[in-house]
């Protein structure tokens, strides 16, 4: 295959909470610091424009009206000043950069999708991804989206794809992405994922449900994966908990995701951030050939006389 070599970056960082403009200037100065760094694709994590919706998992849904205002409010569209302004960093400075962001829908005064965009390095969008279906709590903020993202790019750096948190559980999903010749899997995930008050025994450990599904996928696709999740900070705990001390223990001791990357074995590669920050690895395209002679599932691994999988 030659020299297919490239370094990728996962930007662990929060937002400005529910400052679209201000959390896309961040970005941008994120995106010129990875390309200064070396990278080639720069990935951000979920509804990283304007922020995570955890308040609603936290709060009954008659109570959550205000918050489910500001929310919308700050959600972008995909052809707004927001999005424009991550495109033309990515041009600027000639590298590949995924974002997630809650996408308003321009039918509907209180409709959104939870959305993933990957640009190009000329500022294209090549990927435009409306999560297929919200998460639990996430069916109060965001309408199902559709199959049109389900797509692999392919790209000067290799084939790109790409799902948003849960749908890495869903295998027809992470399957149709395979079938396109995925080399690079992208997931992004929200800083934490609250699934009930937690206890010192029944946390919901996201570090590794993210790691569990990430792996499964990588090893089976014999892809790299790049696992972004978003950091929550002292600014966004604040909006969210409005000075309720309930909700503020519930924060407090809900896990926090890490982003990391893994190479086509599901084994671990270059870095693992917990504080914010931005994370690196060497992505080498050629490991994707050895692990296909084990088990090739969209060629000699499979049985296409038996199954049929279509979207």
């Amino acid at each position: 295959m030659g020299n297919m070599k490239f370094w990728a970056a996962a930007a662990h960082i929060a937002p400005v909470y529910l400052d679209p403009g201000a959390s896309a200037e961040k970005a941008c100065s994120v995106i010129a610091e990875a390309a200064r760094n070396g990278a080639s694709l720069v990935v951000f994590s979920e509804s990283f424009l304007p922020g995570f919706p955890v308040w609603a998992a936290l709060y009954p849904p008659i109570q959550s009206h205000e918050h489910f205002k500001r929310f919308l409010t700050a959600s972008v569209y995909i052809d707004g000043p927001e999005i424009e302004r991550v495109r033309k960093a990515a041009s600027d400075n000639g590298v590949f950069v995924s974002i997630g962001f809650s996408e308003r829908n321009p039918a509907s005064v209180g409709g959104m999708w939870n959305s993933n965009v990957l640009i190009s390095d000329t500022g294209q969008i090549l990927i435009h991804h409306r999560k297929l279906v919200a998460t639990f709590f996430e069916k109060l903020v965001w309408d199902p989206g559709d199959g049109a993202g389900l797509v692999v790019a392919n790209t000067r750096i290799g084939r790109i794809g790409g799902l948003i948190c849960g749908e890495n559980t869903n295998p027809l999903a992470r399957y149709s992405l395979m079938t396109q010749g995925e080399q690079v899997h992208i997931s992004s995930y929200p800083p934490i994922w609250p699934t009930r008050v937690p206890t010192e025994s029944d946390n919901y450990d996201n570090r590794a449900a993210n790691r569990i599904r990430a792996s499964a996928h990588c090893f089976e696709a014999k892809c790299f994966g790049i696992i972004v999740a978003g950091h929550l900070d002292e600014v966004a705990r604040k909006s969210i908990a409005l000075d309720d001390p309930a909700i503020e223990a519930i924060i407090d001791a809900s896990p926090r995701a890490t982003s990391f990357f893994l190479g086509p074995t599901g084994a671990a590669t270059g870095d693992e951030m917990i504080d914010e920050g931005i994370g690196y690895a060497q992505i080498d395209l050629d490991d994707c050939v050895e692990p296909k002679r084990f088990h090739d599932v969209v060629a000699g691994y499979n049985r296409f006389d038996i199954f049929d999988v279509t979207v």
